[in-house]
C-alpha cells in the first residue's frame, strides 16, 4: 500500500508539472494554481500539498524543462551512432522548444537570477560540440557545420511556436527533416552506376548541395 501511495504521489507530481508547463508555456506565468489543478486533474488539496506556493510550482516546473533539455542532450551523446544520435538532438530540441519556449521566456524575464541559465547552457552547448564532432568522424555531417550553425537552426525553429497546437509537431519534424537534410554528407555513389557506359573510373563521394 506505501508502495502504491508514492506511486500515484509520483503521477500526481508529473501531471501536475505537465500541465503548468504547458499552460505557462500558452498564457505566462500568471495562469493561476486552480487552472493547473483543472488541467492536471488533480484536487487543489492534492496541489498544495506538493507545491506550497505557486512560486514552488514555478521553479520546479523550470528545473523540470532544464532536466528534459539535458536529456536529449546527454541521450545523443550516448547514442552508439553518431549522425542518429545528432539528428535525434535537432528535432527533439526544435519539439521541446516550439511546446514551450514561451514558459521559458516567460521564467527568465520574471526570475533572470533564479537558475545559473548561463552555466546551463555552457555545459549542454559542450556536450552538443562533441556530438557534432562525432558525426562529423563518422562522415556523416557536413564538416563546415559549427555548434553556432545549431544555435541558428533553434533560433529559426522558434517561429514555430506560433503554429497551431494539433498541427505543431509535425511542422516542426518537418522543419527538422528540410534542416537534417541540407546537413548531411552525401552517400557514395554504387561503383555499378559510377560511370561505367562511359568507361570511367568510380566516382568519389558526392557532396550534399550546400544550402
Amino acid at each position: 500500500m506505501t508502495h502504491q501511495l508514492r506511486v500515484d504521489a509520483r503521477e500526481n507530481r508529473d501531471r501536475v508539472l505537465a500541465a503548468a508547463r504547458e499552460l505557462f508555456a500558452k498564457s505566462g506565468l500568471e495562469v493561476t494554481m486552480r487552472q493547473i489543478a483543472r488541467r492536471a486533474d488533480v484536487g487543489p488539496a492534492t496541489l498544495y500539498r506538493r507545491f506550497p506556493t505557486k512560486q514552488d510550482l514555478v521553479l520546479e516546473a523550470f528545473e523540470d524543462e532544464l532536466v528534459e533539455c539535458s536529456s536529449i542532450v546527454y541521450d545523443g551523446a550516448a547514442d552508439p551512432d553518431p549522425w542518429r544520435g545528432f539528428c535525434d538532438v535537432i528535432e527533439r530540441t526544435l519539439l521541446l522548444n516550439a511546446r514551450n519556449q514561451g514558459f521559458t521566456d516567460a521564467f527568465m524575464s520574471a526570475h533572470p537570477d533564479v537558475v545559473d541559465f548561463e552555466a546551463h547552457r555552457e555545459e549542454l552547448g559542450r556536450v552538443v560540440s562533441t556530438i557534432i564532432r562525432r558525426a562529423q568522424a563518422a562522415g556523416r555531417l557536413r564538416p563546415d557545420f559549427v555548434f553556432d550553425d545549431f544555435v541558428v537552426i533553434l533560433l529559426a525553429g522558434r517561429g514555430l511556436t506560433a503554429a497551431p497546437a494539433p498541427t505543431r509537431d509535425a511542422a516542426v519534424r518537418r522543419f527538422a527533416a528540410f534542416m537534417i537534410d541540407g546537413l548531411r554528407v552525401a552517400d557514395r555513389e554504387p561503383r555499378t552506376q559510377a560511370g561505367s557506359a562511359a568507361g570511367e573510373g568510380s566516382s568519389g563521394p558526392r557532396p550534399h548541395p550546400r544550402s
